[in-house]
């Protein structure tokens, strides 16, 4: 089978190097390359045997990012030179940390000690590093407060690190793939992206531009944008599916060198212990006549920026398998949309008590179609969501939160004719003629006739490329990952995974469920590398000069 390796175009291009060239010139020319040539050469798509890809030792990428969404994005901005600096005039309200800043004023903060930066603040993200970078962003933004970022951002070519960002489609990720009849949940600056304000942007797209909060399909686009104005476009490949990633030349004895650095001869094309323990990728590209080209990428490290919404939670019932089950949003839009739930009597069954579920109760009942609400939780849950939610914000999903409070089923009515919510139920099964069984927390049962059912209780993310699916990256190694109950186990200040090295994760896979806070993610890597960086080519220095190499 014929597969596109990176590798295999790059060969040629670094077998003369001599052992007497430093290091950086090789990571310079190496810049160069990948800026001048891989866009042109990953497209082009050399075709190579698969029986030769494991018979040769192999150039690899920097980094190789997983995933397109704006965790991908940001950390591609970063990696390709982008540095923050404290602004020359800023003064940040949290006094502490004002007077830290000012104590390396003429450092970005990639070259900054974020531990120490970190440490006192308080915010909605239990990461250290995505609270400070957010408060340098959006100060006091949890107090109501719209203040200026106190960070202005340099392009400084030389910290540009190879990488390569691979996704499913367009940059943007899964905002491409949402319901488009809903406002964010969050405020359209919080969305935003380092170095291009969205109101700047969103302003020139349409004329009227009527509170904070913003349509799925306007971020998309402006994540689409921001890769081509900020020239980010030669890093990103689209329609790219992984199948595997993989340490295939992984040591005997990795687990006790995994961090030992290297010299020059290491980036020599031989084998060598450097490069066995480098990351297999491998995957396919679909192309515009829907066929799979494979590829086969190596990398020195990965990012996991997949996000979460890859695979949505089912409730593991008797028929919950049947056509008229929904899982997601746009199933459920696209069958409305359709006319497939017009005129229909039944009501629809929707299930959850998070936002995703407040959207599908606004569309049905939008759509003049009767719902019934199940949830699990009682209605005074503290953790409900729409408890940390303004009303003044809100609106729309405290019309939800009334409605679950006060049009709840009872024994001694029916069913309301737009809406009835059943607080502290669950599905038992699903039925081939369109029914459902309830089952309330004393274990009363009751059987209603749908027109259709939409489950909408969270999502996993697709990690089917890793081994165990990933499971054994979590807090807790024997469940799947999921944004809340298990994220990906990370050092909080780096953001490499605990238990593989050279594996980053951010985003939605650490917790950090909000896009003002996944930029954290982004500093934290970007800082992490360019320290490594900065130890190997300290390094090889003292090691050229006790060899006598220039």
């Amino acid at each position: 089978m014929p597969v596109w390796c990176c590798r295999c175009s790059l060969a040629g291009h670094f077998r003369n190097y001599s052992d007497t060239e430093t290091e950086g010139e090789i990571f310079n020319s190496l810049v160069q390359y990948f800026g001048d040539n891989l866009g042109r050469k990953v497209k082009a798509m050399p075709l190579v045997e698969e029986t030769s890809l494991l018979e040769d030792s192999s150039v690899t990428f920097p980094v190789v990012i997983i995933g397109n969404g704006p965790s991908g994005i940001c950390l591609s901005y970063m990696l390709s030179g982008y540095r923050p600096y404290l602004s020359s005039e800023a003064i940040h309200p949290n006094t502490i940390l004002n007077s830290k800043l000012e104590e390396a004023r003429h450092l970005s903060i990639v070259d900054q000690d974020l531990e120490y930066l970190s440490e006192g603040l308080e915010g909605r993200s239990s990461n250290p590093v995505a609270v400070l970078f957010d408060t340098l962003l959006h100060p006091d933004a949890d107090f109501g407060y719209d203040y200026p970022s106190v960070l202005h951002w340099k392009l400084e070519q030389h910290h540009y690190i190879p990488h390569l960002v691979l996704g499913k489609g367009p940059p943007g990720g899964a905002w491409h793939n949402m319901e488009g009849s809903m406002l964010t949940i969050s405020f359209g600056s919080w969305m935003e992206l380092p170095g291009l304000k969205f109101k700047d942007w969103v302003s020139s797209k349409r004329r009227n531009l009527k509170g904070d909060r913003v349509m799925p399909e306007e971020i998309a686009r402006y994540y689409k944008h921001y890769v081509k104005v900020m020239g980010l476009q030669k890093n990103f490949r689209e329609n790219t599916y992984i199948t595997s990633v993989s340490r295939r030349y992984r040591d005997q004895d990795d687990d006790d060198s995994q961090d030992r650095d290297i010299s020059t001869k290491h980036l020599q094309i031989e084998k060598s212990n450097f490069i066995k323990r480098n990351w297999e990728i491998r995957g396919y590209q679909r192309i515009a006549d829907g066929s799979h080209v494979p590829f086969c990428l190596f990398a020195e490290n990965v990012a996991l920026a997949t996000g979460t919404l890859d695979s949505p939670a089912h409730l593991e019932i008797e028929g919950e398998d049947f056509p008229f089950v929904f899982h997601s949003m746009p199933e459920f839009g696209a069958a409305i949309n359709k006319g497939k739930l017009r005129d229909k009597v039944d009501p629809v069954l929707i299930v959850g008590s998070g936002l995703t579920a407040a959207d599908a109760v606004l569309c049905a009942y939008n759509s003049n179609i009767p719902v019934i609400h199940v949830f699990r939780r009682r209605v005074t849950d503290p953790s409900l969501i729409f408890k940390q939610l303004p009303k003044k914000l809100y609106p729309e999903y405290h019309k939800v939160y009334h409605m679950m409070c006060t049009q709840s089923y009872s024994v001694d009515s029916n069913l309301l004719s737009d809406y009835t919510s059943f607080p502290e139920h669950h599905v038992l099964s699903f039925k081939s003629d369109m029914k459902c069984v309830l089952q309330s927390v004393s274990g009363l049962k009751k059987i209603f006739k749908l027109s259709a059912a939409v489950v909408l209780i969270g999502s996993h993310p697709n990690l089917s490329f890793l081994k165990d699916q990933g499971c054994y990256l979590g807090h807790k190694s024997s469940q799947p990952i999921t944004c809340k109950g298990n994220p990906v186990e990370i050092d909080t200040y780096t953001y490499e995974c605990i238990k593989e090295a050279n594996l980053f994760a951010l985003g939605p896979l650490v917790g950090d469920n909000f896009v003002r806070f996944l930029k954290g993610g982004a500093l934290g890597v970007t800082r992490c590398l360019a320290t490594r960086q900065k130890k190997k080519q300290h390094l090889f220095v003292e090691r050229g000069g006790g060899d006598g190499i220039a």
